[in-house]
């Protein structure tokens, strides 16, 4: 009879002891720039994520190119950095190297090239381009036909503001194209065609005009810096000190008033009497005329003090010497090259700053190089070929990839020529460099400069003349100034 009650015990599973399970915990990290509080709320208001192009929209890249041309157009400051940048960048002009076996058809489009070069003002285009792109942002030049150039090429380059490169409206586009004000791209981001007014928009008898023409990409260049990947179009380098630049000039002019406000004060009456004391009435604010030579008695119970300028004030120059520190580093400008002025610099320090300006310089030419020159050379070489005689024929059936050629700049001068050229003497003679290493760091071409020299040389052997030897310039037992000054900075280091 309990049958059935022992098979319901033998279904029953037999009870399991629990175990404690350890649960890791979870750990949340997080970063403190990432917290919103209410100290930094009002900071962080405009920060956004924006894409590159939603951000350099056209109304702000119109507003941060107006802003930069007036800092540029009024401060002297301003002025000066664009100036020098343009200057160091572009110097006299790039010069053309051509690597190919045949050395005179080399000689020979180097010749021609440079004297198209100089009949186009090439150098002055280029640093006109690098000042705008500091102070604009960017800059595109046309590639056109100018037939009162006295070259044989009548190939020209006209420079176009930023301005002028937009679509006052929308236009048709071809299938899978997009556009970013302007500028048409394919859908493999190569830019197609070019909208460019036929008029600057601040002209004004353009002012109502929205007239522009379509440019094909073959013939426009567009040298601007790309700061985020997918930028389209360029804004000003000087954009994160353009604020400083307007602290700078109202500090100063500040300065200037309250130094002026006090000087337009001779001399002050007060009296040391209480209200309603027994000085002597005197209206408040009025003012008295002093003559020069003159004694003049007081009213009763007055005393004759003078207003003591103390303007500038202490910091004045403190301040401006960091703020320009502050405005220069957006373009990798040391401090002594922004200011123009080298008075608080050792010769160590100064050699130290400068290096990273000349590397930013060097990175500047390259992409000169590549985006500008290397474009203006391959239409030059276009035209010219379909000149009789004046370049040879075998360089119509080279292409443009395969002419192996390089680019020259001028070379930054060294603060001590003896002893850089000792360094070179011994670089050479160590065989860590080489000669064409050597001159191209001087912005010459090695082959030209030995083949003068040794015209010099012969020259000089049939004149009877000997070679100069080079004197020695420092002894090492007597070291000079900024020797010890070096080497005790190393050691310092």
């Amino acid at each position: 009879m309990f049958g059935w009650l022992k098979n319901t015990r033998s279904s029953v599973p037999p009870r399991r002891t629990l175990r404690a399970v350890h649960v890791p915990l979870r750990v949340r990290g997080r970063y403190d720039a990432a917290a919103t509080t209410d100290e930094n709320r009002r900071h962080w208001a405009n920060a956004d994520l924006l894409s590159a192009d939603a951000a350099a929209n056209p109304r702000v890249r119109r507003t941060l190119r107006g802003r930069a041309r007036y800092e540029v157009a009024n401060n002297s400051y301003a002025r000066g950095i664009v100036s020098t940048l343009a200057n160091d960048c572009i110097g006299t002009g790039p010069r053309l190297q051509i690597l190919t076996d045949d050395d005179r058809a080399n000689h020979l489009v180097e010749q021609e090239f440079m004297r198209w070069a100089e009949g186009t003002g090439l150098a002055e285009k280029l640093r006109t381009m690098r000042m705008a792109r500091a102070e604009s942002g960017e800059v595109f030049a046309m590639l056109v036909a100018n037939p009162k150039l006295d070259s044989p090429v009548k190939l020209d380059l006209r420079l176009i503001e930023a301005d002028q490169v937009t679509t006052p409206e929308p236009t048709s586009r071809p299938e899978g194209a997009s556009g970013v004000d302007g500028i048409v791209f394919d859908a493999h981001g190569n830019p197609v065609v070019y909208h460019v007014l036929k008029s600057h928009p601040g002209d004004a008898t353009a002012r109502f005009s929205l007239e522009y023409e379509r440019v094909p990409a073959a013939a426009m260049i567009h040298y601007f810096r790309a700061d985020r990947p997918g930028q389209s179009r360029g804004i000003p380098e000087i954009t994160p000190a353009l604020p400083l630049f307007a602290q700078l000039r109202r500090y100063t002019l500040a300065v200037l008033a309250a130094a002026e406000t006090a000087a337009d004060f001779a001399a002050v009456l007060y009296t040391d009497a209480p209200a309603n004391g027994e000085a002597d009435p005197v209206e408040p604010m009025d003012l008295v005329e002093l003559e020069r030579r003159m004694a003049t008695v007081l009213p009763g119970g007055w005393k004759l003090g003078q207003v003591q300028a103390q303007q500038p004030a202490t910091g004045y120059g403190e301040f401006k010497r960091e703020i320009l520190n502050e405005i220069a580093r957006c373009l990798s400008i040391p401090y002594n090259v922004a200011a123009c002025n080298s008075s608080g610099y050792n010769y160590a320090s100064g050699r130290l700053d400068h290096q990273t300006y000349y590397k930013s310089i060097r990175v500047d030419q390259a992409q000169m190089a590549r985006v500008v020159l290397d474009r203006v050379l391959r239409a030059w070489l276009d035209e010219a070929i379909l000149i009789s005689e004046l370049l040879p024929r075998w360089l119509r059936t080279v292409g443009f990839a395969e002419l192996d050629h390089q680019w020259f700049w001028d070379g930054q001068e060294h603060v001590d020529p003896a002893k850089e050229a000792n360094a070179q003497a011994t670089r050479l003679a160590s065989h860590t460099t080489t000669l064409a290493y050597e001159y191209a760091r001087q912005g010459r071409d090695w082959e030209s400069e030995l083949r003068q020299r040794a015209k010099e040389v012969f020259l000089m052997r049939q004149l009877g003349l000997g070679e100069a030897q080079p004197a020695s310039t420092h002894s090492q037992e007597n070291p000079s100034e900024e020797e010890e000054e070096e080497s005790s900075h190393a050691e310092a280091e």
